[in-house]
């Protein structure tokens, strides 16, 4: 396994949350819409702007969003995280503002006994990260 990419689901918000993401964590953003898909004369009309797929590529970093939820409905909590990585303690200060916006900070940026910059957020779409960053050699 090469690694793993996080996939996120949203209910008709997903372009607002990816663009927020982009805005947070910088990178490229590519949204394909249902009306752009060969579903688009299968769903109303209503659909047409939904986002089917958007990905966002910052250096290794990959993060994946739809809108197309099951037919159970949106159900979010806190047994996935997204970890990031930083490269620097500007860097992951700098994400923890940004993505707490609005959002619910769960644990602040501390450092702990194994000398790890830590901090957790539940942002404003309900999303959990961990972020993290420790000095390298």
């Amino acid at each position: 396994m090469s690694k793993i990419i996080t996939y996120l689901t949203f209910n008709g918000n997903c372009r607002e949350a990816m663009l927020f993401y982009q805005g947070c964590l910088g990178g490229n953003l590519e949204f394909q819409t249902i009306g752009d898909s060969p579903f688009s004369t299968k769903l109303p009309p209503l659909f047409k702007k939904c986002i089917l797929h958007a990905t966002l590529e910052c250096g290794d970093t990959v993060l994946l969003g739809t809108d197309m939820v099951g037919a159970t409905g949106l159900k979010k909590g806190n047994s996935v995280s997204m970890m990031l990585d930083c490269e620097s303690e500007m860097e992951i200060r700098d994400c923890f503002s940004k993505l707490s916006k609005n959002g619910v900070r769960i644990t602040p940026l501390e450092k702990n006994h194994w000398g790890i910059l830590l901090g957790e957020i539940k942002d404003k779409y309900g999303n959990y990260w961990l972020l993290r960053y420790q000095e390298r050699p």
